[in-house]
This record gives C-alpha cells, structure tokens and sequence, in this order.
C-alpha cells in the first residue's frame, strides 16, 4: 500500500468535486495503458454526490468504463434500496456507459445462487478465475464501522475463529443473509477483493460519523471495525470527508485549497 491519505474538505460539494476529478483522472491512468477502467460503486450518499459531480467532468468518456457493485441488496431493481436501481435512475442516463458494461446482480435468485452468479460475471469480464483487481472501489462506512455489507464481528470477518468460512475468505463476493441492517439478505465483496484494488476512496460525511471515523482511524478498544480492515495491499488509499465528519480527529490530514487535485 501506498500510504493512507486522508484528506478534509469545508463541505460536500467541494469534496464531491474533486471525488469526481479523482475518479476521472484514475479512469484516463487505467485507459493509457490498458483496455478498461474498472469502477466498483457503493450506494448510501455516494449516489447522489457522483450523480451531480461526474456528469459534470469535462469531456468525461465513460464508453471502456466496467461497473461493478461493491455490494448490493437482495431486491428488486425498482426497490429504492437497490444500489444499482438508484445509479440507474440518477447516474446512468447521464453517463453513457455500455449496458453490456454494467455488472448487476441477478435478484430473482436465491442469495446463494446470486453471490455465485455474480461471482461469474466478474470473472467473466476480467478474464480471470482469481480475484479480479478493480482499478478503484469507492466505499462508505456506516455508523457501525461497517462497509460494503461486511457488518462488525460477522464470521466473514473471523476466519481464524470460524474456520469452514475461510474458502469463503477467498472468494470475490459472498453472501450474507443475516445483514443487522435491513434488508437482510446481500452480495457483498469480500476483503480480499477490496485490498486486491489499484485504488479504494472512502467517503464519508456528517457529523454523525465522527466518533466512528476517529475510531477506524486513530484506533480503540475492541477488536478492529471492518473499515479498519481495508488496507489495499499494492494500491492507494483515500479518506475524502468533510469538516463535521472530521470533527473528532487528532491525527495528521490535508486540507487542499480550492480545486486542488489528489
């Protein structure tokens, strides 16, 4: 890994602004030298902060983009909590992104047939039978410590104490069907995959993520709280929050200027 950067903006959209800029310049890196960027999304806030931001990148070519899912819920697309129903109402018509491009889960499947479905897919569009290697995954963290669906002190999380989910542990995605978080039944990447990732941003906002954010980063009692978890073994690792999330934090951050890049 590179090195954490955790980086303070005054407000959502300054730090949506240049998400969008970070996003754009990885995708043209990735497009230099190979055929794709790959681009693996999260839901919560992060839906309607790219839907404003990306859009308006100059010039932004999104027609080599692959789309994946960092995790999703067990829905129907016309749920509002399906991720990729929300993306495909608010971002995807607004971005021209080949559909073929767009990876999706299948929900009328069992949640067992679905993670190995999806699993396909992925390996599928890497042409690879290992874990793919996204060129970024963009991810939230709830007020748990959780991301993607990978909830504190789920045996996803504790191979060492719950040895039979190890072959689990090296799978891309797996499935959840005990989520404490409505609804309970997901897909969601494992953290071999996160940390398999070019590049994985953090976004996270509000001041009622304070006391979690100061947690994963500074550090706690207990055991370590899966954010804590993502260590991108040979890629880039961003924290993008705003003041009042960074409220509670002592240790060192970057505040750029006004249109700073990262």
């Amino acid at each position: 890994m590179s090195g954490r950067r955790v980086v303070v903006f005054p407000s959502v959209a300054e730090l949506g602004s240049t998400l969008a800029q970070l996003v754009s310049s990885r995708a043209e890196k990735a497009l230099s030298t190979g055929a794709s960027f790959s681009l693996g999304l999260s839901g919560g806030s992060l839906v309607s902060i790219l839907s404003k931001e990306l859009p308006a990148v100059p010039n932004l070519d999104c027609s080599r983009w692959l789309i994946g899912f960092c995790d999703e819920r067990l829905v129907p697309f016309t749920d509002p909590e399906s991720t990729y129903g929300l993306y495909k109402n608010q971002l995807f018509g607004k971005i021209i992104i080949p559909e073929e491009r767009i990876l999706a889960i299948d929900p009328s499947l069992p949640v067992q047939e679905c993670a190995d479905d999806y699993a396909g897919k992925l390996s599928k569009a890497f042409n690879t039978e290992q874990i793919p290697v996204f060129d970024m995954l963009l991810l939230g963290i709830g007020p748990d410590g959780h991301t993607c669906s990978l909830f504190p002190d789920h045996p996803l999380l504790q191979c060492s104490m719950y040895p039979t989910y190890y072959r689990i542990l090296q799978r891309t995605v797996a499935p959840i069907s005990d989520s404490p978080k409505p609804p309970p039944q997901r897909v969601t990447m494992t953290l071999p995959t996160v940390n398999a990732a070019r590049c994985v941003v953090f976004v996270s906002t509000g001041g009622s993520k304070a006391p979690v954010l100061k947690q994963v980063l500074e550090g706690g009692e207990g055991p370590a709280l899966p954010a804590a978890l993502v260590a991108p073994r040979q890629g880039e690792l961003f924290w993008l929050v705003d003041e009042p999330a960074a409220a509670s934090l002592t240790s060192q951050v970057e505040r750029p200027g006004p249109g700073a890049k990262l």
